[in-house]
């Protein structure tokens, strides 16, 4: 028995040790740099309510992602119906994911064609009309609808997720809520309309040709040819700051998109020490990249982003090795959040604010001194109960309770869990949970000691019989914290981490830390009467 003293001893030291070195960086601000190579921790992090930043609510319109999806159909088949020589006239995207088509010439042939290359569109009517045209409207399968929306939503968590680790934000919590919106939380953050840009910039790169035939003036008044759009490129007074918008008559068709884009940085400009933005495509890109530039040398063409021109520069020769620039007098830090959406990729759709609120870092300073003042008030409160109700014992009761804290501190600091103003009400209600579990194994070697055992005996019996109910109340009381942290978002969650972290920190201190020191004060120290 002596022996087990020893060993459950250093054991329950060295568990003890542990829990303090991993809190210790959250309390000391400088510690050697082999200290961290020893002990796999680092400090505790505080959340968006601790320490202040932002909250947001982001809606994606993934109904966009399929209107664009049925706009590259729509252009696709038009020049598939051309290449094959099938006359066409009327084409356009209609509402509820419907394609209207009228074409004319071989039934048996365009039906093929459909067939071969567009099974996810369903012929909902076939009509014809005069001289052999055939009015046709197809609708986009509903499941392939689903996909394409479930899809661009996943695909804009991963696209935002990726601009705010480039953006620099430690912690971040981004996840998913319901089925098309997406939880952003950005602790300690310090710019938040710089974020809000970051985040909801869609990031449609674009190469399209200038319609240098076509007559711009009457574009203008609403004679756009067909096959081209009018897009406008801002420019920046220098001098005043004043912005002003330049129309751009381009072909409609996009030659090459941001999808083969394999990197984007910032550069200075040697000759006028302006920043760009340097693309870099992949092996894809630089070949359609040279296909391009060789077959449009002295035509211009324009690079645009999200519908806006950034330039519009002549091709003098073909581009071999997959570069280029995007220049627009920009700011330093204009480039660099630039080439941050360039490299984590377009989002697939549109995302809108429903939600957004600052807190600020006064109100987190505040959060934190009023936690911190409640969670002392309530173990002091605690720990004076217990010495006043049960004396000796209660001081037991007590060490184990600090320990509980320390443990849950800890633990917290390892798997690196972020700290919130809800995690501090878990922590409060697992002291509250510690205490009861000391006073079930109190209560119950009393009453044995009322019917005449030994004090060994009551020990033995006390923490048999109340073993059984700690764990039963502990138990439900974790499965429901899991629950919590399974099906909860943001504070909730952070309420569940610290919970189920205390209770199972509880079970360790209340029932076998204090067994130890009753089993050393009866076996080494051989009381023949206990202050219960």
């Amino acid at each position: 028995m002596k022996r087990s003293l020893q060993w459950r001893f250093i054991l329950y030291t060295a568990v003890t040790v542990f829990a303090v070195l991993l809190f210790l960086p959250t309390v000391v601000s400088e510690l050697p740099p082999w200290y961290f190579k020893l002990i796999p921790t680092e400090k505790i992090h505080l959340g968006l309510d601790l320490q202040g930043g932002m909250h947001l609510v982001l809606e994606v319109e993934a109904e966009k992602a399929v209107e664009s999806y049925l706009e590259r159909i729509k252009n696709n088949l038009r020049d598939d119906l051309r290449d094959k020589g099938i006359p066409v006239g009327r084409l356009e995207r209609e509402k509820n994911h419907q394609i209207l088509m009228e074409v004319s010439g071989e039934k048996e042939k365009w039906e093929k064609l459909l067939s071969q290359r567009y099974g996810i569109l369903q012929e909902l009517s076939s009509t014809p009309l005069e001289k052999g045209i055939w009015r046709v409207t197809f609708i986009l399968d509903p499941r392939q609808a689903e996909q394409i929306k479930k899809n661009a939503v996943d695909q804009a968590l991963e696209t935002i997720r990726n601009r705010i680790d480039q953006f620099g934000v430690s912690e971040p919590e981004i996840t998913l809520q319901g089925l098309d919106r997406i939880l952003v939380q950005l602790p300690g953050i310090r710019d938040p309309q710089r974020a809000i840009n970051l985040i909801g910039r869609t990031a449609l790169l674009e190469f399209k040709l200038v319609d240098e035939e076509g007559n711009l003036e009457e574009a203008l008044k609403g004679n756009v040819p067909e096959g081209s759009i009018i897009l406008y490129q801002r420019v920046v007074d220098p001098k005043t700051g004043g912005t002003r918008k330049i129309p751009w008559l381009l072909k409609e068709k996009t030659l090459m998109t941001g999808e083969v884009l394999k990197d984007a940085r910032v550069a200075i400009d040697s000759q006028f020490g302006e920043p760009y933005v340097a693309l870099e495509f992949d092996d894809i890109g630089s070949k359609l990249f040279e296909q391009i530039t060789g077959a449009n040398v002295k035509k211009r063409l324009a690079i645009i982003l999200d519908d806006n021109v950034y330039s519009a520069p002549v091709i003098q020769e073909k581009i071999s090795g997959g570069r280029a620039q995007i220049t627009g007098r920009f700011d330093m830090k204009e480039a660099s959040d630039l080439a941050i959406v360039l490299r984590a990729g377009a989002l697939p759709a549109p995302v809108k604010i429903i939600e957004q609120r600052t807190v600020g870092p006064s109100l987190g300073k505040d959060s934190i001194r009023k936690g911190i003042f409640s969670t002392i008030v309530s173990a002091i409160l605690v720990v004076l109960f217990m010495i006043f109700y049960y004396r000796g014992a209660g001081v037991i009761a007590d060490i184990a309770l600090l320990l509980n804290v320390l443990f849950v501190l800890g633990a917290l600091a390892i798997f690196r869990a972020t700290l919130t103003l809800p995690g501090i009400a878990g922590l409060v209600l697992s002291i509250g949970m510690a205490v009861d579990a000391n006073i079930l194994i109190h209560e119950r070697i009393k009453e044995e000691l009322r019917w005449g055992k030994t004090i060994r005996a009551a020990i033995e019996q006390g923490y048999h019989r109340a073993f059984v109910t700690i764990i039963d109340s502990n138990l439900t009381t974790l499965i429901a914290a899991l629950f919590l942290y399974q099906f909860g978002t943001g504070p909730v969650r952070g309420f569940a981490v610290t919970l189920s972290i205390g209770i199972l920190a509880n079970i360790f201190t209340a029932v076998y830390v204090t067994r130890w020191v009753f089993d050393f004060l009866t076996l080494r120290w051989k009381v023949k009467r206990l202050s219960i």
